[in-house]
């Protein structure tokens, strides 16, 4: 059982490490995207009652989430977190962001920050190392945990552009509320991929606060 395990972990790991990962960064890199993140943070950024000075994002790509973060908050200092060398090559030529080459299963916090962002990246996780990015989440953030993913009452894996065992659905944010008592819901929302003015994936997003 434990063999498995780790069989599927690392299966996961380097399906985004290598030419599907190169390529969804080619999928995702335009101005109207970039547009829209920033009409989509900006709705968020309004939801913080504290300052935020210091932002990390799990399974950053390319880094567009954090520099719609930057566009609105300016002084913010911004870090990634970010499996593919690719990603990682452009997101190291941005001197505003401090990139950090693991996968978040790899990753332990050298500091908390007052954000910590997941944005379409626990749906592609295994879902039996789910609790461990969970606790994860909740030792790096000292404030807000932003969780942005593609919500199901239950679990549920669902085929992903032709692939098997690569995406899977479920209430990420209940999680987290039922296993840290501490954390409090802020507000919720959705984004449909519709949206006459700044369509997003059918994203749906929950704003926790420690």
């Amino acid at each position: 059982m434990i063999k498995e395990k780790t069989k599927i972990e690392t299966e996961q790991e380097a399906f985004w490490k290598g030419s599907f990962g190169d390529s969804y960064i080619e999928r995702n890199d335009s101005k109207e995207l970039f547009g829209n993140k920033i009409a989509f943070y900006a709705e968020i950024v309004k939801k913080m009652d504290t300052e935020v000075k210091t932002c990390i994002e799990f399974g950053s790509n390319i880094g567009l989430n954090l520099m719609a973060i930057s566009a609105l908050l300016p002084n913010c200092e911004l870090s990634a977190v970010e499996i593919n060398k690719k990603a990682i090559e452009i997101l190291k030529s941005n001197s505003k962001i401090i990139s950090y080459e693991k996968s978040i299963l790899d990753f332990k916090p050298d500091y908390q920050r007052n954000l910590v962002i997941t944005h379409g990246v626990m749906i592609h996780l295994n879902p039996d190392r789910i609790r461990e990015v969970y606790q994860t989440l909740f030792e790096t953030s000292n404030k807000f945990i932003l969780i942005s993913e593609y919500y199901n009452p239950v679990p549920v894996e669902i085929e992903y552009r032709g692939f098997q065992n690569k995406l899977f659905k479920r209430d990420f944010a209940g999680d987290m509320l039922d296993l840290f008592p501490d954390l409090k819901l802020v507000d919720y929302g959705f984004v449909y991929h519709r949206d006459k003015q700044f369509p997003l994936d059918d994203l749906t997003w929950f704003l926790l606060k420690k």
